[in-house]
């Protein structure tokens, strides 16, 4: 499972950079998934993490 989320970690923050706008990767069912923040409306518990590309890595 750590394989998948760090595989997803990396497509998202790279669609973050791609696109210059904030992405929420998120999980349902063991599945993940990648949106822009401003369009997900799902549960708030299912984000992983979200993606600035604006704010300087930690």
């Amino acid at each position: 499972m750590s394989h998948n989320l760090s595989l997803a970690q990396d497509h998202a923050f790279d669609l973050a950079l791609t696109l210059m706008v904030p992405v929420v990767l998120f999980q349902v069912d063991g599945a993940f998934g990648v949106m822009v923040s401003s369009e997900y409306d799902g549960e708030q518990d299912a984000i992983v993490h979200e993606y600035d590309p604006w704010s300087p890595a930690p």
